[in-house]
């Protein structure tokens, strides 16, 4: 533990609140090393990957496209609107997540990185950060989001931000709350006061 970074930012949130907006902000405005769980999730459902082969053997050849990849939409529309295949589903990517994650961070490249994972405490990984900020915004600004960037119709878009942790919740268990209800400056003054103000001592 000696050799990891001394400040490792667990950056979490609600689905469409604006996780990857402060991610691409630390890393293009602080350079900061962030390491995403969604893109090591989506590495362990690759093609010829065992959680991908347990994937089929569940739900069968359909939950694949043409190419032989992953049918995400397809396998959202099974996972969000049943709680124990999202268990069972998790159960297979998050420990592959969680050893990525380590091993980006037994092997440091900063004294400060964030760690981008959107099931921070679903997942229980809070003991891989030494700070948790959480974004928010508020519920209809986050379903009008969702709705846009997913092309979604109001019941999928509801059904995937319930099923998560309300984002209350995760507030409540924050460092830090970056509110992202109103505009990116504002958001930007929140994650300039948040670095530069808390110790890494």
């Amino acid at each position: 533990m000696s050799d990891r970074p001394l400040r490792v930012i667990g950056l979490t949130g609600g689905i469409a609140t604006g996780k990857s907006t402060v991610s691409n902000y630390l890393a293009n405005e602080y350079h900061l090393p962030i390491f995403d769980a969604d893109i090591y999730a989506r590495e362990a459902v690759e093609p010829g990957s065992a959680v991908l082969e347990r994937i089929v053997d569940r739900y069968g050849p359909e939950i694949l496209l043409a190419d032989g990849t992953l049918n995400r939409r397809h396998l959202g529309e099974v996972v969000f609107n049943n709680s124990h295949e999202r268990q069972w589903l998790e159960q297979q990517i998050h420990p592959y997540v969680r050893d990525r994650l380590e091993s980006a961070l037994n092997c440091p490249t900063a004294p400060v990185v964030a760690l981008a994972i959107p099931l921070l405490f679903e997942a229980q990984m809070t003991d891989l950060v030494t700070e948790i900020w959480v974004v928010y915004c508020s519920p209809d600004r986050q379903l009008e989001r969702l709705i846009a960037r997913d092309r979604l119709s109001l019941e999928q878009a509801r059904s995937r931000i319930d099923s998560q942790m309300p984002i209350t919740d995760k507030c409540e268990r924050a460092d830090v709350v970056l509110d992202n209800s109103s505009t990116p400056e504002a958001l930007w003054q929140q994650v300039d006061l948040a670095l530069t103000t808390r110790s890494i001592d």
